[in-house]
């Protein structure tokens, strides 16, 4: 017998074509929809506005889709790290980061990733496979605390931007108006920098941008990541300088600072050059540590005066706050490997 399909994670447009399929008339997709996204059912059956006959059929071959996570791991500083399951013994982790001002979601778009990042537990899992749009969704649909989300950013497990067609269903759904509906502005998708999914984002989506830089220098950018051979950062930034940033869509470069070598003010100075022409913000994360590399986080003394140099030049630039680092949820540090591996023994 064939699996059932998942409804969740489907755009209006496949719903359609769900709907001829069944037989329903064009306006049930809409209603599907609404069921779906606004009203978040988790059965079919709920659906009440879709006549009973149409909706054992659909429930014949359909189902919603809808995954709680399995597991929950909760830090001192109130960040909560969630375990999903996405078939085959695979695993995801998504991390919901409340503030005073705002409830954030950190979410996966890959088992794993390819890229292998010198300072990225996911990269050293290895990569399993892209997560199709349902189990991108199901993240923030099943979180227990999805209805106090403020904002989203695909920080997670995997390369967004790898996942490229997955990723584009999943932002449509949530800033359509027959989705979620939510802002662009709402939403940041980080990137290594992709060079085929970066140009489409740029031309389709007004979500926010944020890139993996980490060092100004192309040499030491390779020797941290890899990609910089085949994607070389000032191919990225030339590709940026080419679109407009003066409206709502904002871009930050992301730059983790390690003791000792990137966090003198030779490296700030050369990174405002790299900058100066694209109206954007440098975050300034701190490295956290994982087994088996040999690299150290620079002190909070020394990130300052690198904040402050860029500051002073006129970009933006601000040290983010670290969070879950307890718990292994912090930047770099998510991983299920030894979750799957248990569970295959």
């Amino acid at each position: 017998m064939s699996e059932k399909k998942c409804l969740l994670g489907m755009t209006l447009k496949e719903l359609q074509a769900v709907a001829a399929e069944t037989g329903m008339p064009g306006f049930a997709a809409k209603q599907m929809a609404d069921w779906l996204y606004k009203k978040k059912v988790t059965s079919i059956s709920d659906m009440t506005n879709i006549a009973q006959a149409k909706r054992d059929l659909l429930e014949a071959h359909y189902q919603i889709g809808v995954v709680p996570p399995s597991d929950a791991t909760r830090s001192v500083d109130g960040t909560i790290k969630y375990l999903y399951p996405v078939g085959n013994a695979n695993f995801v982790e998504s991390v919901y980061i409340p503030t005073d001002d705002r409830a954030t979601l950190c979410v996966s778009s890959q088992v794993g990733c390819k890229m292998n990042c010198l300072f990225c537990m996911t990269g050293k899992q290895g990569f399993t496979k892209n997560l199709s749009a349902n189990e991108i969704l199901n993240q923030i649909q099943s979180l227990p605390e999805t209805d106090q989300l403020t904002n989203l950013v695909f920080m997670g497990m995997g390369e967004p931007l790898d996942n490229v067609d997955e990723l584009f269903k999943v932002l449509e759904i949530l800033t359509a108006s027959y989705g979620y509906g939510w802002s662009p502005k709402r939403i940041t998708v980080s990137t290594i920098g992709v060079p085929k999914g970066l140009k489409r984002f740029l031309e389709e989506s007004d979500c926010h941008l944020a890139v993996s830089l980490h060092s100004p220098y192309p040499k030491e950018r390779m020797e941290l990541m890899p990609v910089e051979k085949a994607f070389p950062a000032q191919e990225i930034l030339d590709m940026i300088r080419q679109y407009d940033f003066s409206h709502q869509r904002r871009v930050s470069f992301e730059y983790i600072v390690f003791n000792n070598l990137n966090d003198d003010l030779q490296h700030a100075r050369a990174l405002i050059c790299l900058l100066k022409d694209i109206p954007c913000r440098v975050n300034l994360i701190r490295f956290h540590a994982i087994p088996g590399v040999d690299l150290e986080s620079s002190d909070l003394k020394k990130i300052e005066q690198f904040r402050d140099t860029l500051n002073d030049a006129g970009l933006i630039c601000t040290i983010r706050a670290s969070r879950g680092e307890d718990i292994f949820a912090a930047c770099g540090m998510l991983s299920t490997l030894k979750k799957e591996e248990n569970r295959k023994k």
